[in-house]
């Protein structure tokens, strides 16, 4: 049986670079898309602001501290959307295989591409140079003969990287992992992996398939088969979306009712954004709570009919908050989901919120 060719696009600092690109004077200086104020977060952050430690997700105050120069530019959703149908646009004049994750990143099939037999890692170097010449922005790229080879081989070489990934070189390299640069694996499940002494991925690749199903429930069994580079799922061009969601992890936590619907009320602006950039309607609306002691609760309700606006969607968050009761003691996390009420999850996504906040852009 021949291999696939699998390919993982990923954008460079995307919503960070169309700002860049399209206003001269941002360019070479530390850039954070997203809010300033006092609750702001992070979207994305330019490779010079990454210089000094700003990452996505990181509130605004934290990102200043890192970063004192650092410049706050509103985000531009419209701009990042047609970048996107572009990119994707080239996609598809390779393979009509192409599997969108996000607006910055993609797995492509090019097994057999449209434009001919060739070396997956060719075909790869020719899409990154059509992004590049025809939107003047950088992508990095991963090929391998599954998608979580290509995902894990697309974040090596950041950025305007591309990283070829074989059978005879996915042992190593996956041995030399530590556990929590495992795509999939979050800050959660490493501290788990790492409290019973699994830190790299050799370690991860010693311990049995039944041990880790008892420990971690039926994701030990998904994290047995990556642990040896195992990965049999087909690019899905027509997957369909399963879940949205917005959170956000507090620079102080924060106490009281008053104050955590006011929070809450952000982000069910931005939530409700976020379903019309997808188109998702979902059945289900969920509520995340992590108290300062960092365990989590979520609640849960399926209204009828399903919210279509912000204020609609804004009662149902709110009652969420207030039933059974508001959150006594402190907050370090809120966040806001919808999903299509499908009761079993799948394996790989250990949490509906994610693990870093992939809602926004990492490349």
């Amino acid at each position: 049986m021949s291999l696939r060719g699998i390919i993982h696009v990923d954008m460079d600092a995307f919503y960070a670079s169309v700002e860049q690109r399209d206003d001269p004077a941002l360019r070479g200086r530390p850039l954070a898309v997203g809010g300033r104020d006092g609750r702001g977060v992070v979207a994305a952050a330019s490779y010079e602001a990454r210089a000094f430690g700003v990452r996505s997700a990181m509130p605004a105050g934290e990102a200043l501290r890192r970063c004192p120069d650092l410049l706050f530019v509103r985000p531009r959703f419209d701009a990042y959307k047609e970048v996107s149908r572009q990119i994707r646009a080239i996609f598809r004049r390779f393979t009509p295989l192409v599997e969108p994750v996000s607006l910055d990143e993609a797995y492509l099939d090019v097994t057999r591409p449209l434009t001919g037999p060739a070396p997956p890692a060719e075909v790869a170097a020719r899409i990154k140079a059509a992004i590049l010449s025809e939107t003047q922005l950088t992508a990095s790229a991963g090929v391998s003969f599954n998608k979580f080879l290509a995902k894990t081989a697309s974040g090596m070489n950041k950025p305007d990287g591309l990283t070829l990934v074989g059978p005879d070189d996915a042992a190593a390299l996956l041995a030399g992992l530590a556990i929590e640069d495992f795509h999939g694996v979050g800050p959660r499940t490493a501290e788990k992996l790492r409290a019973v002494g699994i830190l790299t991925g050799a370690d991860l690749a010693q311990a049995s398939e039944a041990w880790l199903v008892r420990r971690f429930g039926r994701s030990g069994a998904w994290l047995a088969r990556i642990a040896v580079g195992q990965d049999d799922r087909p690019v899905e061009p027509d997957r369909p979306r399963r879940s949205v969601s917005v959170e956000q992890t507090f620079a102080r936590d924060v106490a009281g009712r008053a104050a955590l619907a006011e929070i809450l009320r952000e982000l069910v602006i931005d939530l409700n954004r976020r379903l019309e950039e997808t188109g998702f309607r979902g059945r289900s609306v969920i509520l995340k709570i992590r108290s300062a002691d960092f365990v989590t609760r979520t609640r849960t309700t399926t209204p009828k009919p399903f919210p279509q606006d912000v204020e609609s969607l804004w009662k149902i968050a709110l009652g969420l908050l207030d039933r059974p009761e508001p959150p006594r003691g402190r907050v370090r996390l809120l966040g806001l989901g919808v999903n299509d009420g499908t009761e079993e999850a799948d394996p790989r996504q250990f949490d509906l919120f994610g693990t870093n906040g992939r809602d926004f852009p990492q490349g």
